[in-house]
């Protein structure tokens, strides 16, 4: 069964910065593709971030160049730097894993395996 857990969530002032981090507690982490995922009330959820067992990476276009996705295989975990964060950032952010390679796009269908989510808030 697989089990993530998320951290790293808080509140921060515009243009700041947070490290997100999951922890996969799960046998053949890295043979499976992780996400970052985000929900803002009354919004649906979308995909941030993603990266492939062979460490190729995807970004939304809201986030490209101000968030970075990584993992770390030996540690099992996932995490997302998030630098000049905007007020529109504001969101449960949720780790997601699906095994294999990612699929084309970033949709909450995609991924079976989800963490329980971290708030995020970017507020002056």
């Amino acid at each position: 069964q697989v089990r993530l857990v998320e951290s790293g969530g808080g509140s921060v002032q515009p243009g700041g910065s947070l490290r997100l981090s999951c922890a996969a507690s799960y046998y053949g982490y890295s043979n499976y593709c992780m996400g970052w995922f985000r929900q803002a009330p009354g919004k649906e959820r979308e995909g941030v971030a993603a990266i492939s067992p062979n460490m190729r990476t995807t970004y939304a276009d809201s986030v490209k160049g101000r968030f970075a996705i990584s993992r770390d295989n030996v540690k099992n975990n996932l995490y997302l730097q998030m630098n000049s964060l905007k007020p529109e950032d504001t969101a449960i952010y949720y780790c997601a894993a699906v095994f294999g390679y990612c699929p084309p796009s970033m949709t909450r269908s995609g991924f079976g395996d989800w963490g329980q989510g971290t708030q995020v808030t970017v507020s002056s």
